[in-house]
């Protein structure tokens, strides 16, 4: 009964409708960490931005502005052509270095208690994920991949 049940379950994920369910948890990941990105955390940053520019951490020594401006990009700009699937593994190199910074440098690394990065390293997880996955069949990429090789 159990080899017949992993039987069924390799034909399903294997099988026609394995690459369609593949694609489909592309989609879901890159919107939802996307979205997640811009409206809670760039967005904040948009509207806070003059408060924010005078403390802002700067861990890499450029200044408080224009670390915050760089973030803003990555988790605004970024973020949004990460959800469209338009330039998904450029738009996601700015966001996992964000995320990288984040969690080693101004968290310390640091998985639990007070301050920790534990948000910042589940987002950079899943978004070396998706550079590595790619943004899937339902992205803007996938299609202005198909029209230059041809296919349409």
């Amino acid at each position: 009964m159990l080899r017949g049940m992993i039987s069924t379950y390799l034909q399903w994920i294997t099988g026609p409708g394995g690459d369609c369910l593949k694609n489909i948890g592309l989609l879901v990941l890159r919107v939802w960490l996307g979205l997640s990105m811009f409206l809670l955390h760039g967005w904040a940053k948009v509207g806070n931005h003059a408060q924010m520019s005078q403390a802002f951490p700067d861990p890499l020594g450029v200044g408080t502005a224009l670390s915050l401006n760089m973030v803003i990009f990555a988790e605004v700009f970024c973020a949004v052509l990460l959800v469209a699937g338009l330039a998904a593994r450029f738009a996601l190199i700015p966001l996992i270095v964000t995320m990288a910074v984040a969690f080693f440098v101004v968290h310390g690394g640091a998985l639990s208690g007070e301050g920790s990065g534990e948000l910042a390293f589940i987002f950079l997880g899943g978004f070396v994920a998706l550079f590595i996955a790619g943004p899937g069949r339902y992205s803007i990429d996938h299609y202005v991949l198909r029209v230059f090789r041809g296919a349409e």
